[in-house]
């Protein structure tokens, strides 16, 4: 697997652990030895590394992309190089599977260079004679995710910005990891497709809905603020120069944020049979606030 340092990755390495699944993993800096974990040396550009990677190996799960970039060219080469790295590296030792790990803002890849750099992996995929899934997750939160952290931070406070009022998906990263476990023996029913995972909330969240959701996990009454995208901007603006290129806020995110409609869609839901999600929202937000206090971030 690739990413497996990361948010998600760590997630799956916990996952397959606790299932006995041997795990092949990518890391660019040294790591800890980890029982059932081969840690291979390397990046997505290290073309030896990836072969090594994916030498005999029964499937290849794809996670490692770049979420936060200072221009086009940064999305470009983490999302698209780096997956046509990964294919070529799987087909060259005719790895049997292939589970690719996008985004559902490359369903609206006019909205962002991250969107349209994950479109443009997918596509990468779907050309190749691989065995393939491709899997849109929505926002995804959990223990260790950083991202999410900002609107808990919020919540604690009291007010929680928000952008203008539209829907969206969520799912717990543990139920991601089960997805793409479950995703690794193809199949008629998974192979060639691309699924769209969430909660299993119909219809999704309103903005306003998550945010007091965050609020209740915390044991907060929060007040939610929709803001228009120009306050956006600014504010996007604000945290460029005050956090560098550490912005949680850029204006690339700013422009899928303003989006209305990021839920899932019932056509690309992943097949009962194969996966359900097991983690309803409010419990997860709750343990995931447990966690950060625990950690030290919240």
């Amino acid at each position: 697997m690739t990413g497996a340092t990361g948010f998600v990755g760590q997630a799956l390495l916990d996952l397959a652990a606790a299932r006995g699944v041997a795990v092949r993993a990518l890391a660019r800096q040294p790591q800890e030895p980890r029982d059932g974990v081969e840690w291979i040396a390397g990046d997505l550009a290290d073309t030896a590394a990836l072969a090594r990677l994916v030498a005999g190996a029964e499937a290849v799960i794809h996670v490692a992309g770049v979420v936060n970039a200072p221009d086009v060219a940064g999305f470009e080469a983490g999302n698209v190089a780096g997956t046509l790295e990964v294919v070529t590296a799987a087909m060259i030792a005719h790895t049997p599977r292939l589970i690719h790990v996008s985004s559902l803002s490359a369903r609206e890849p006019q909205l962002s260079a991250y969107g349209a750099s994950k479109l443009k992996g997918e596509r990468i995929v779907m050309a190749s004679p691989l065995d393939w899934t491709v899997v849109r997750p929505p926002a995804i939160y959990g223990p260790r995710d950083r991202e999410m952290l900002e609107l808990f931070k919020f919540a604690k406070a009291g007010l929680v910005p928000l952008p203008p009022r539209g829907r969206m998906s969520v799912l717990h990263v543990d139920d991601l990891a089960a997805l793409l476990l479950a995703l690794v023996p193809g199949g008629e029913d998974v192979s060639d497709k691309v699924f769209e995972p969430d909660d299993g909330k119909p219809g999704g969240w309103s903005h306003t809905s998550f945010a007091r959701a965050i609020g209740w996990a915390l044991g907060k009454r929060v007040t939610a603020m929709p803001l228009p995208k120009f306050a956006l901007r600014l504010a996007a603006r604000g945290d460029r120069i005050m956090r560098r290129h550490h912005a949680k806020l850029t204006a690339d995110r700013v422009g899928y944020m303003c989006h209305p409609d990021w839920v899932v869609s019932e056509e690309a839901r992943v097949p009962e049979d194969r996966w359900t999600p097991q983690i309803g929202t409010r419990g997860g937000l709750k343990a995931t606030a447990k966690w950060y206090r625990e950690a030290g971030w919240l």
